[in-house]
């Protein structure tokens, strides 16, 4: 059997792997293209903060050593433009310059998303980047080192755009972000959210509220960003626009090919990672799954869920029984000395799903009250008040919030209720948290209200 993967990174590698070793008769033939497989995209915003590190050192397993060592054929710098489904082959270009059809017996879809860029003039002048592959990290950290780079402008105020905001502080650049909207994280708590902006403006990252950017132009040797009223976003001009408006699925493949896209226009899959054609998977940032509170089909690209979601493939496709669960969309990140983490539904996605939210939002210590050098940790809680059940938590400190959100996601994974989750036997030690966990603490608080 002829198993092909468009795609060479988290899902796309874990699938080939695992159904390789899983049947090493199998012919395994994986479709990049980039010229880079397996790597932590992850990490390229700390690698681009240490001038001295090499973006290639994010990089898992090169190519060759998967060729070499498993027997998969990566072919690198293989783009694939159009699946022909009837006939059973994929077309495309290889190096740019030679055209190819290959024929699948099962095929992998793990194309993965890509950063959104408006529409907008000035978005394809040099110094007007975007961060999703390896490739982009390279570019961008060159940029920095050959233009003598003072001043950026983030357009964009999500994950990426924090992240790579604290970057570039790291390397002593002016840093500006700039968003349409009124709210830095509106899906936040706005107590939590309030915290976040400050550890920002603590950290000389100034932010801009309602202002979208409408045109990026030449100013000499720099860049000028207006908005609607052609006025200037800021009082002068920067080395480089970095947009971080968030990343959509690949989808154009599977929709060319007539199969369904859901949420997010991902493609559309079920608990064995199959589309509408039994013979094509999807796996990874370009497809959709389950979410495990509501059931409903969502979008919510995580690198976990990727890697996972390889696994189930090479498996139904080796004959093994795969019923993949769902996402709660757990997810952490970091802002300069704050870790900031969610999991589960929202008030506003809670009752959007038909729920009757109610939530508490509760400040704790992160060591126990004696123990030296604790700080803050905020909790926020949501739960359905009709059913008492658990939905959701979002925590922000200074230490302890990475893994402890972690608790309270195997929680929606059993669908626990509020009252059974205060009742968890979590670990105490001063040095570590009070008698009383935080998220306990907000869990006690929630049950008066509910």
């Amino acid at each position: 059997m002829r198993f092909v993967i468009i795609g060479g990174d988290a899902a796309g590698m874990s699938a080939a792997s695992r159904a390789k070793r899983l049947d090493p008769s199998l012919e395994v033939i994986v479709l990049e293209q980039t010229r880079d497989v397996s790597y932590s995209a992850c990490g390229m915003p700390y690698n681009i903060a240490d001038p001295v590190r090499s973006m290639d050192d994010l990089v898992v397993r090169p190519a060759d050593v998967f060729r070499q060592k498993t027997g998969i054929d990566v072919r690198t710098r293989n783009r694939v433009e159009r699946i022909n489904a009837a006939k059973g082959t994929v077309e495309g270009i290889a190096d740019d310059t030679r055209a190819f059809e290959l024929a699948y017996d099962r095929l992998l879809l793990a194309t993965g998303a890509k950063p959104m860029i408006p529409d907008i003039p000035g978005f394809d002048l040099p110094g007007v980047m975007a961060l999703k592959s390896l490739d982009q990290g390279r570019q961008i950290k060159a940029f920095i080192a050959n233009n003598a780079v003072r001043r950026v402008l983030i357009i964009g105020m999500g994950y990426i755009a924090l992240e790579m905001g604290e970057a570039l502080r790291a390397r002593d650049i002016d840093v500006e972000i700039v968003k349409p909207r009124p709210d830095l994280l509106p899906w936040m708590d706005r107590e939590l959210a309030g915290t976040v902006q400050q550890e920002l403006t603590e950290n000389q990252v100034r932010l801009h509220f309602g202002r979208a950017v409408e045109r990026i132009e030449c100013s000499g040797d720099r860049l000028a960003v207006l908005d609607g009223d052609a006025s200037t976003i800021m009082d002068h001009a920067v080395e480089m626009v970095l947009v971080a408006i968030g990343v959509q699925p690949v989808s154009e493949l599977a929709a060319q090919a007539g199969l369904g896209l859901g949420p997010g226009q991902a493609i559309a899959v079920d608990r064995q990672m199959r589309t509408a054609d039994d013979r094509i998977y999807a796996a990874g940032d370009c497809a959709d799954a389950f979410h495990v509170v509501t059931g409903h089909k969502v979008w919510i690209p995580l690198a976990l869920r990727a890697n996972r979601a390889g696994w189930a493939v090479a498996d139904h496709l080796c004959g093994k029984p795969v019923n993949i669960a769902g996402v709660a969309g757990t997810a952490v990140f970091k802002v300069f000395d704050l870790q900031v983490a969610r999991t589960g539904l929202t008030t506003s996605e809670a009752a959007e799903a038909g729920f009757d939210p109610v939530a508490v939002t509760i400040a704790a210590r992160s060591r126990a009250h004696a123990h030296p050098g604790g700080s803050r940790i905020q909790v926020h809680m949501v739960g359905d008040r009709q059913s008492g059940r658990l939905l959701g938590a979002q925590m922000v400190g200074r230490e302890g919030v990475a893994h402890r959100i972690n608790a309270a996601a195997v929680a929606l994974h059993a669908a626990m209720s509020v009252e059974q989750f205060a009742q968890c036997d979590l670990s105490y030690a001063p040095p570590f948290g009070g008698v009383w966990d935080p998220l306990l603490v907000a869990a006690n608080q929630l049950i008066k209200l509910i």
